[in-house]
């Protein structure tokens, strides 16, 4: 199956997650500038899921983009099938606070990595996470 023949709601959550996964990391760096932690602590978090806490930084950051990467398209797809063609923007929120607390409270906290990461910061990336990807989804349905 190509492209153009995968269903409208993959290929809705793959573009949504294309742009939300770029900006979905603005609220935690603007943390980590103002708390003059590292910039790169969640990349490196991610790649810690794969790695651990041993391997050279180069190869935990590009592992950390990739999980970044992986999750971002999974959790894409997901929401171009479940967010509701009505108040989809609203969902988008909502969904990605259940995301959050699936992915930093209940999954995440089985990493020491991902542990070490502050929650409210990320909270509010998977929040922007949410909403950047509902607003494509939701513009990409409407222009249909």
């Amino acid at each position: 199956m190509g492209w153009r023949t995968s269903p409208i709601w993959v290929r809705d959550g793959v573009i949504a997650a294309l742009f939300a996964g770029l900006l979905s990391g603005v609220p935690s760096t603007i943390h980590a500038v103002l708390t003059h932690t590292p910039i790169l602590h969640a990349i490196l978090a991610a790649g810690g899921i794969v790695l651990g806490s041993g391997a050279p930084q180069s190869q935990t950051l590009f592992a950390g983009a990739l999980v970044h990467w992986v999750l971002s398209l999974f959790w894409g797809v997901m929401l171009g099938i479940v967010l509701p063609r009505r108040a989809t923007v609203l969902w988008g929120g909502v969904a990605a606070v259940a995301i959050a607390v699936l992915d930093l409270l209940l999954i995440g906290r089985m990493f020491a990595s991902i542990k070490t990461l502050p929650f409210l910061p990320q909270l509010f990336d998977h929040i922007v996470f949410g909403i950047v990807a509902a607003i494509v989804i939701s513009q990409r349905r409407r222009a249909r």
